[in-house]
């Protein structure tokens, strides 16, 4: 068995990895940034002419690099966000060479997440917000694509999942606003500076979303929360009913992870 955690920022997703893996020592957790075999969240995908660029650049970091570089084929993957440095643009500039966004073409997009899905067939795996959260935020924010198109899109996931042992995690969290007050306090600096929200807000207001829609700030955050929430659960609910258990973020127990 695969598991999938899903669920929005804060509801507790890094809690559920953590206490999976400890129930069964034997399950390997995959979390944000990590090397994934199934997605490309904060990781640059680069060809090896841009890849040896990126060395010769950060010289300086070049054993660090090579360290969080996987190969895959003819592409370089760089967990780079694990990479801790303070070298000057260094985040920033391989950033963009992540896949997410909107930093591709849609049929690029669909194609390379689609594909790294065909291409799994392990087992034993805890995946941290793999499924839903970067790919349907790229859709939405960057991409403003109708839930009806999202969809369309992952009746293609299912597909592409055909065959594989996977059980979806998702924690649905019933105080929004609770949440993100949460969320802003755990990220942030011994001297109580929030790190985490002036960025994400600065994501949001900036996506071409947000632009479209004349609208900015933290309550329309809120509603595009809301929204999200309301559609990952129309997908657990409507596309993989028989392989989604639904749990409250905060509220679910023992016997619940038990029968996970």
């Amino acid at each position: 068995m695969n598991y999938f955690v899903e669920g929005l920022q804060g509801s507790g997703k890094s809690t559920m990895v953590q206490k999976l893996s400890e129930r069964d020592p034997k399950l390997t957790a995959v979390r944000e940034g990590d090397y994934s075999p199934v997605e490309l969240a904060w990781c640059a995908c680069v060809d090896e002419l841009k890849y040896r660029e990126i060395l010769k650049k950060y010289a300086v970091l070049r054993a660090e690099i090579e360290e969080k570089t996987v190969s895959e084929g003819e592409k370089k993957i760089v967990c780079y966000t694990k990479i801790r440095t303070d070298f000057p643009g260094f985040y920033q500039d391989l950033e963009q060479y992540e896949i997410y966004n909107g930093r591709t073409s849609f049929e690029a997009f669909r194609t390379l997440v689609l594909d790294r899905y065909r291409s799994f067939h392990g087992d034993g795996m805890i995946f941290e917000c793999s499924l839903f959260q970067n790919t349907i935020e790229d859709m939405t924010l960057f991409r403003c694509m109708p839930d009806e198109e999202i969809l369309d899109f992952y009746r293609e996931v299912r597909e592409a999942l055909q065959g594989l042992a996977y059980r979806i995690v998702y924690l649905a969290a019933e105080d929004l606003r609770g949440n993100l007050q949460v969320i802003r306090k755990e990220r942030s600096d011994e001297q109580g500076n929030e790190l985490w929200f002036p960025m994400m807000i600065g994501y949001f207001n900036d996506s071409p979303y947000a632009k479209k829609q004349g609208i900015e700030g933290e309550e329309a955050l809120l509603r595009h929360f809301e929204h999200r929430q309301e559609l990952e659960l129309r997908l657990c609910r409507e596309l993989f009913p028989d392989r989604s258990v639904i749990l409250p973020s905060k509220g679910y127990t023992e016997t619940d992870l038990r029968r996970l």
